[in-house]
């Protein structure tokens, strides 16, 4: 048997292991098999989703997919659209204009935030934040905050509400957002370097000596293999494979950076030029993060709400933000869709990569409970009603994944919160606008 905290260690680094067989004893799996922890993750996309292509005409488990989410298909059976969900306090309630500050800040906190573009942000705790209180304490990270848009936590982002409002999904408490990453090579240098200014200096070291962070563990990687079964030393294999792909294409990237290596000249930033690399590297952090259990909760943001990116990798030069407001236009709709389609190709990339993990009574993407959706509904009326939320995974937490669900219109959507808390064994009765758990989902 080999400790649950095994990590190897080479030139500034610690690589965690993933969850094996041997380390729990043969008796204990012999009479009770080990179950691999739970974990949560919450997904958000920005300026709402073209509905007529998302939501499925029928309840219940016989559902085709519409137009939008047909990249899932492999994974039907393994996520389920919930209707009817709703952020009442994202609205206005005389506050006036500011729905996207309102939709992302209010997406995890049920709270109506403080109308304010100064330091006296008031909002409320989210739901990650629950989690990780209780949780954070068994991992070497409490939570992780990733995203492919950096947070701003100044200034004026939309219609007098902070930028901490529209950046940040994640709050540890009403006034303390907790902003995201968005540099794959940054998430990679803390999950697997030794933190803070030595993180450099290691890397500087790995650099000078061209070394990866495998080849700094490799010897002991070797001696551990000796100990360990055929089926142990097969999921070791390929958990350091996987390291070392990302690894190549961080590299990689790193590498089409024209800038020179010289004295004064700041080093490349690892984020790809293509958006869907970035959120498929992004994508990966947090499955290797959750692979070794450095976190079980992750927040990810695909992109700031109001962001009004181009999307020329699928054709379109408008800005989302612009296309958005469609005002019914039917090339606007249309490119609508087809923005949406390409982040759900995202999300299935990430589905596909967790349910081809294997642990030790299930995969990966069973033990995790991932939700997937935005603030807005339409990005037209800036709606906060009848979100677009999607709940994969989380078979090993007692969840019924495969269903269209459709819950009675204005159903906070902080009751899914509470209900996922629970499976995770948080107790939590209240959480922002809640009013109980969502039995339908068990």
């Amino acid at each position: 048997m080999i400790d649950r905290r095994t990590v190897l260690r080479g030139i500034g680094v610690t690589v965690a292991l993933p969850v094996l067989e041997a380390m729990a004893p043969l008796t204990a799996l012999a009479q009770s098999p080990k179950v691999a922890p739970r974990r949560m993750a919450f997904m958000f996309v920005p300026n709402g989703i073209n509905m007529e292509h998302w939501t499925p005409k029928a309840v219940g488990r016989n559902f085709d997919l519409p137009s939008i989410l047909e990249p899932l298909t492999p994974h039907k059976g393994k996520f389920s659209i919930l209707t009817g969900l709703a952020q009442h306090n994202a609205h206005a309630l005389g506050d006036g204009p500011g729905d996207h500050a309102r939709s992302t800040a209010t997406w995890l906190t049920g709270v109506h935030i403080k109308k304010t573009a100064g330091s006296d942000i008031r909002n409320g705790i989210s739901a990650d934040q629950v989690a990780a209180q209780a949780l954070g304490r068994a991992t070497k990270f409490a939570s992780l905050e990733i995203g492919c848009e950096r947070s701003a936590q100044a200034g004026d982002c939309d219609s007098g509400y902070s930028c901490a409002y529209s950046s940040n999904v994640s709050w540890r408490s009403e006034s303390v957002p907790m902003p995201k990453e968005v540099n794959p090579r940054a998430v990679f240098e803390r999950l697997f370097g030794v933190g803070g200014g030595q993180a450099s200096e290691a890397q500087q070291q790995r650099d000078r000596y061209r070394k990866s962070i495998l080849d700094g563990v490799l010897g002991e990687a070797k001696a551990l293999e000796k100990s360990l079964g055929n089926r142990d030393r097969m999921k070791l294999d390929e958990y350091l494979t996987g390291v070392r792909e990302i690894e190549e294409r961080l590299a990689r990237i790193e590498s089409q950076n024209p800038l020179a290596f010289v004295e004064g000249v700041k080093r490349p930033t690892g984020i790809p030029v293509e958006y869907s690399e970035h959120i498929r590297l992004m994508g990966d952090m947090m499955i290797l993060a959750f692979q070794t259990d450095l976190t079980r909760i992750c927040t990810f943001m695909f992109a700031n709400d109001g962001s009004n990116r181009s999307f020329r990798e699928i054709g379109i030069s408008d800005g989302h933000h612009d296309i958005s407001h469609h005002g019914l236009d039917a090339a606007k709709l249309e490119n609508k869709r087809k923005i949406d389609r390409f982040h759900i190709d995202q999300l299935a990339y990430v589905i596909n990569r967790m349910s081809q993990i294997k642990e030790l009574d299930g995969t990966l993407l069973d033990h995790t409970m991932i939700v997937y959706g935005a603030g807005i509904s339409d990005g037209n009326r800036h709606n906060h009603d009848d979100l677009p939320i999607l709940l994969a995974g989380g078979s090993k937490a007692s969840l019924r994944p495969g269903e269209h669900l459709k819950f009675a219109s204005g159903t906070p959507m902080n009751n899914l919160f509470l209900s996922m808390l629970d499976r995770m064994g948080v107790a939590c009765e209240k959480l922002g606008d809640s009013t109980g758990k969502l039995q339908e989902l068990l």
